[in-house]
């Protein structure tokens, strides 16, 4: 057993981030908003851009669990060319919160997403899902070919054995006070939350978030009534993203990677991802014809932490697959 002890030195969270910067041409304000009737309830979506242009639209899945939409602000400064949506997941952002545990599961929300393009009208869509919406990405790429012009899996959990696996590496490179620390709090009750949670923003800083969101960004995720929804987080994922106790434990999707088409799979990791870039290069690797892209000056949360570089990946990649 390990027992409370006192503050264990150097584990104070670090200063904060400084602002990452804002892509040109970034809409903040939505062009058009809707209410979608999705499997449980309604989800929240924002529209920028022609849906019906000559460039099929890109639909932007937010990770979390139980994250929102606003992580993809960025990817708005892609209107002046396409469609771009973002839609809060049931429970999330500015989506219906039902609170209903059967309704977190993968098939739902991967039935949610197809919902969302049903009502949108749209006949093929790019599919970008980042971290957990990596996840729906790669499910719904193999369910629903006919629907995807290409999809985008980035940083994604794809399977949490190899998930957990790259956790425990990068926490290996943290000061020895801050593993001690977070081998005590994988114990619930070991140590005070506010203690925990210091040691984990060491871990997320240097491998989750390199930046903090732009201010015109952060006041529009301080604007929305749920800008991380931690029931769903804790329910199916568990209380930090290097530790896995809820119904995504035993998650393992590998075997839907050989039913993509690679010609039409980007796989992407930033440079510093908690998704390790050798481990989606691996994912990459079982898809014939699939390309692998590392975003440089990134961790996981690339469209903040890099969004020039990220976006200058997406352009050429989405023109080629429209």
């Amino acid at each position: 057993m390990i027992e409370r002890t006192a503050i264990i030195p150097d584990t104070a969270a670090p200063a904060t981030a400084a602002p990452g910067p804002l892509a040109p041409g970034i809409r903040i304000r939505p062009q058009r908003e809707a209410m979608i009737d999705a499997p449980g309830g309604r989800v929240y979506a924002r529209i920028d851009g022609d849906l019906s242009g000559p460039r099929a639209p890109i639909v932007f899945l937010h990770g979390g669990p139980g994250s929102a939409h606003w992580y993809f602000l960025n990817g708005t400064a892609l209107a002046d060319e396409r469609g771009v949506i973002l839609y809060d997941q049931l429970d999330s952002g500015r989506s219906d919160q039902p609170g209903d545990t059967d309704n977190w599961t993968v098939p739902r929300f991967v039935a949610e997403l197809e919902a969302v393009r049903a009502a949108l009208g749209i006949a093929r869509w790019h599919v970008l899902g980042s971290s957990w919406g990596g996840t729906i990405a790669l499910e719904y790429a193999a369910r629903r070919p006919a629907e995807l012009a290409s999809v985008i899996i980035q940083s994604p959990l794809i399977s949490t054995a190899l998930w957990l696996r790259d956790a425990q590496r990068l926490r290996a490179r943290l000061p020895a006070a801050v593993r001690k620390t977070l081998a005590a709090c994988d114990v619930p009750g070991s140590l005070p939350a506010d203690q925990c949670d210091a040691a984990k923003e060491i871990f997320y800083r240097r491998f989750v978030n390199l930046v903090e969101p732009a201010p015109e960004i952060a006041a529009y995720k301080a604007a929305l009534p749920r800008s991380f929804s931690e029931n769903i987080y804790h329910h199916m994922w568990g209380w930090a993203e290097f530790s896995a106790s809820g119904t995504l434990k035993d998650y393992d999707g590998t075997p839907l990677l050989g039913k993509l088409d690679g010609a039409r799979t980007l796989f992407v990791a930033g440079e510093h991802d908690e998704a390790m870039p050798r481990t989606i290069a691996g994912f990459a690797r079982r898809v014939p014809g699939a390309t692998f892209a590392e975003v440089p000056g990134a961790a996981h949360s690339i469209m903040n932490d890099n969004p020039l570089a990220y976006l200058d990946l997406l352009r050429p990649w989405l023109a080629a697959h429209d």
